[in-house]
């Protein structure tokens, strides 16, 4: 069973960010799996790779963001600012050898959905409303581009 499960009511309706959410969703019950010794690669790694995947994420979304007008933009980056350092924390105390797998487990769980349920939600008209353009914009369209950028 999986730790967290995806709920429709957190799906914002902008296809390219519920993906990276779910993709989120995903590498978080990997880092359960493992705690729980189901099997797979290390801590360290799955962490590794959550932690990158989840900055990627935030750097597409503050792009997004900012390219949509979104009036909030400095306010969201900053609050995925404090979230960056209290992962970067947990990641650094992994690496040092320390068992973080039980209390990032509970923070990306209340932090994640919290904030998707909120603080994404309220950008949510603004950009769905965007999409059209900037999915078009340049020819080869922005999006592709900046998908390309934060996701080689």
């Amino acid at each position: 069973m999986a730790y967290l499960d995806w709920k429709d009511e957190l799906n914002t309706g902008i296809r390219v960010i519920d993906g990276q959410h779910r993709r989120i969703v995903d590498y978080i019950n990997q880092l359960h799996d493992i705690a729980q010794g189901n099997g797979g690669t290390g801590t360290v790694e799955v962490l590794t790779a959550l932690v990158d995947y989840t900055l990627s994420h935030f750097a597409f979304e503050e792009s997004l963001l900012e390219e949509a007008g979104y009036p909030q933009h400095a306010s969201h980056v900053r609050t995925h600012d404090a979230f960056r350092n209290r992962i970067f924390d947990f990641r650094e105390r992994a690496r040092q050898g320390e068992n973080v797998a039980e209390p990032l487990l509970e923070l990306l769980k209340d932090w994640l959905f919290e904030h998707i349920a909120h603080e994404d939600a309220r950008y949510v008209p603004l950009v769905s409303a965007q999409m059209g353009r900037l999915e078009q914009r340049d020819q080869g369209g922005w999006m592709r581009s900046q998908l390309k950028r934060w996701f080689p």
